[in-house]
């Protein structure tokens, strides 16, 4: 299993991901689920996978590989002119991968089946986050949804639907996010540190500003003992109910 969070502010775009790919009492394995593709001044890409592991790195490899080179290959997602066209072709391709994959062809409960979150933004667009099914479909992000999530979802959403605010700037999101993810960890084995994050400023067409959080990280500790404290004081202030 494995959670990732793609946010839109009115500063840019979040994004953060696990990288826990197993898990059971003496089996876990790490594996990056978070990729980046940029042009510099014209495109910045990002995607976050999740689900079955051979599909999600035939999926990149793919991706990667058809991006090579822009006058060989084409389309890809460094020449395609907007993100909903790059949305259809990274669908197309993840549906392609999945029913290669299965002997008996795709299937709605397909254990090859993976899910995307893409994000990013191409000159003369907006920054857009899209949410891509197994199927190839996808929606995008609004106003009314101004996150998704893939993987295991439920543990962290509740603290997202609570305190976002789409004019919190990065530092606040990113706590936002660490505190959904640490809920997620803490209730979840099959989701775990490290954590990547990357914060993507509108209009600047780079995927630099990125960062690994390990488990010796003070500020993420910080976070998660604060918030399990806080919760506690929090829980003492309630009314009792009593019968």
């Amino acid at each position: 299993m494995t959670y990732c969070i793609g946010m839109r502010l009115d500063q840019g775009l979040v994004f953060m991901s696990d990288t826990r790919t197993s898990a059971g009492v003496d089996n876990f394995a790490v594996s990056k689920k978070m990729f980046h593709w940029n042009v510099p001044d014209e495109r910045a890409i990002t995607i976050m996978t999740a689900g079955n592991l051979a599909t999600t790195q035939s999926l990149i490899s793919l991706l990667e590989e058809r991006s090579v080179s822009v006058d060989e290959r084409d389309p890809n997602i460094l020449h395609l002119p907007t993100m909903f066209q790059v949305a259809r072709l990274v669908g197309d391709t993840l549906r392609e991968v999945i029913t290669g994959s299965s002997p008996t062809g795709q299937t709605s409960d397909d254990q090859f089946g993976a899910s995307i979150i893409l994000g990013g933004q191409i000159k003369g667009g907006k920054p857009t986050i899209f949410l891509i099914y197994p199927a190839g479909n996808f929606i995008e992000i609004s106003d009314d949804t101004p996150f998704f999530q893939i993987g295991e979802t439920k543990y962290g959403k509740p603290i997202l639907v609570r305190a976002y605010d789409r004019q919190m700037d990065f530092a606040d999101a990113i706590k936002l996010l660490l505190v959904s993810f640490d809920s997620t960890v803490k209730s979840n084995l099959s989701v775990g540190l490290p954590f990547d994050i990357q914060i993507y400023e509108n209009d600047s067409f780079s995927t630099e500003r990125t960062k690994r959080v390990d488990t010796d990280d003070a500020v993420y500790q910080a976070i998660s003992n604060g918030w399990g404290d806080a919760l506690r004081d929090a829980f003492q202030l309630l009314p009792s109910y009593e019968l």
